[in-house]
């Protein structure tokens, strides 16, 4: 699995390549500055992209634009945001047109090797890892009574959140110690009340979810 890796830090850049390396990943690129990220992702085709946002030379937003050009260049292209911050515009329009793996950690919240590998490799796959925060400050975009939010429970906003984080019924009852029937009623519960169509397939259900998630109704 080839993959491009963007980050200004050296120290930090260095050790997501050994990391990678170490579980089979083979580094397309490992890069410091947006126009570097511009070229690596349009001469090495990776199979997924791992991205900070701030990268020089602005040190504002140029990794994420990098990553957003480059998926309109090639549609489905997954794409991991590793950030310190969230930023909730490019989080948005970064899972806005619900097609491909996306991911957004937050750098001070990865723990372990296991859990960044697993995140990538989910991505990858066409799958979603998104960290409990970025994933609150979406739902709290969308809260009160007058919208779509508005109308789910709290059992049904905590199953929702887990969802986004990319977790199975199965998981995501696991988590919340309940029968992985109950977990399909509140989920059937959630796509009703949110007007979307349910899916077998959890990565597709899951886009589905943020994507509306990103739309202002």
């Amino acid at each position: 699995m080839r993959v491009v890796l963007a980050e200004d830090l050296f120290l930090l850049r260095d050790g997501l390549v050994r990391l990678l390396e170490a579980y089979g990943f083979e580094i397309a690129a490992a890069v410091e500055s947006g126009p570097e990220l511009a070229r690596a992702l349009a001469e090495s085709e990776p199979d997924v992209a791992v991205v900070d946002v701030r990268l020089p030379p602005t040190h504002t937003d140029e990794g994420l634009q990098c990553a957003l050009r480059a998926r309109e260049a090639r549609p489905g292209l997954p794409v991991l945001v590793l950030s310190q911050h969230v930023e909730q515009l490019y989080a948005r329009e970064l899972l806005a047109d619900g097609s491909g793996g996306v991911g957004y950690l937050l750098k001070d919240r990865v723990f372990d090797a296991e859990q960044f590998v697993d995140a990538v490799r989910r991505v990858a796959a066409g799958g979603t890892a998104m960290d409990p925060q970025v994933i609150q400050q979406l739902l709290a975009r969308r809260g009160g009574a007058d919208r779509p939010l508005g109308r789910l429970t709290p059992r049904e906003l905590e199953v929702l959140e887990l969802m986004a984080q990319g977790r199975s019924n199965a998981a995501i009852a696991e988590r919340l110690v309940v029968t992985e029937r109950a977990i399909a009623k509140h989920t059937s519960n959630i796509f009703a009340k949110l007007g979307l169509e349910v899916s077998d397939d959890d990565n597709r259900r899951v886009l589905a979810v943020l994507a509306y998630l990103d739309q202002d109704r």
